[in-house]
């Protein structure tokens, strides 16, 4: 009988699959409007500078940090319109409960992680087809022909990147200031946005999940957001959206209020009507008849 025991080797950090792989050469005026997923995100700043917002906080990261975005947390990111930042982004899937180290972690690469960096995306280049600038990308197409082992080595480099960073924290060092003026750019750039989206869907019945959905935001968050931006609820702006256009409607003739309410989506003319009068405080005929009186 042997007398030799297997040890089974510990697996602190094992990361399950790789989602997307960029390295990005952005322009100086470059915005990524926001988004959020259920996997993890690592934002490495390979040259220049870019602004980064995570949640409720907004951050310039400089050349050589990177930030980590744990899954479901909405983030996005700018050139900050002077320097043209050169960026790398992994997302992956890792359950691992060392991970929870990452959460809202900003750090400053050392040489070995910014080597590591640089052989996963050397790797990446020979392991998968398409650009790896494509901010598109929603999947890795396998390369025919890859170099022995490139996939693994790719994972490899990734965990052995997270247990360094683990392993050489220096948390007085890590954080940068967080930037208000950041976040309120951030927070006018997604009201604008989601006020665009309500534009588009004048005739529709948009729901409050359907605009949270659209916002990548949590509905607490776009609720704080919208209000401090125009000091109006979602919803309350949206409803404001279609009288507005009612009037117009109403002044140009666009067919009887029947007919433009069911254009702009209201389920009864009755509650167009008692909408209308709220907003506005006459109903749509008494509005129509005080256009044309004005008009005589």
């Amino acid at each position: 009988m042997s007398a030799f025991v297997h040890t089974v080797l510990r697996r602190e950090i094992e990361i399950e699959s790789i989602v997307t792989l960029h390295y990005f050469e952005h322009a100086s005026n470059y915005v990524f409007e926001g988004e959020r997923h259920d996997f993890w995100e690592v934002v490495y700043v390979d040259k220049g500078k870019l602004e980064v917002v995570a949640d409720n906080d907004g951050y310039e990261l400089q050349q050589g940090q990177m930030i980590f975005h744990q899954p479901d947390q909405f983030h996005n990111l700018y050139a900050n319109g002077t320097v043209a930042p050169n960026v790398v982004i992994v997302t992956f899937v890792c359950h691992s409960p060392a991970m929870s180290f990452f959460k809202n972690r900003i750090a400053y690469a050392t040489q070995r992680q910014r080597d590591l960096l640089a052989q996963i995306v050397k790797e990446g280049r020979q392991a998968f087809t398409g650009p790896l600038g494509d901010p598109y990308t929603t999947q890795m197409p396998r390369a025919e022909q890859q170099p022995f082992g490139c996939e693994q080595l790719i994972q490899l480099s990734l965990e052995a990147l997270l247990i360094d960073i683990i392993r050489s924290d220096a948390p007085a060092q890590q954080r940068p200031k967080s930037s208000s003026s950041i976040k309120h750019r951030s927070d006018c750039d997604l009201v604008a946005r989601v006020v665009h989206y309500m534009e588009e869907h004048l005739c529709d019945s948009l729901s409050f999940s359907n605009i949270c959905q659209f916002s990548a935001q949590s509905a607490t968050n776009l609720k704080t957001i919208f209000k401090s931006v125009t000091g109006q609820g979602v919803m309350e702006y949206y409803r404001g959206l279609k009288i507005e256009q009612a009037k117009i409607m109403l002044r140009e003739g666009c067919g009887n209020i029947t007919q433009i309410a069911d254009r702009l989506g209201y389920s009864s003319v009755h509650y167009f009507s008692r909408h209308f009068k709220q907003a506005t405080g006459m109903t749509p005929r008494e509005y129509t008849l005080s256009v044309h009186a004005n008009m005589k």
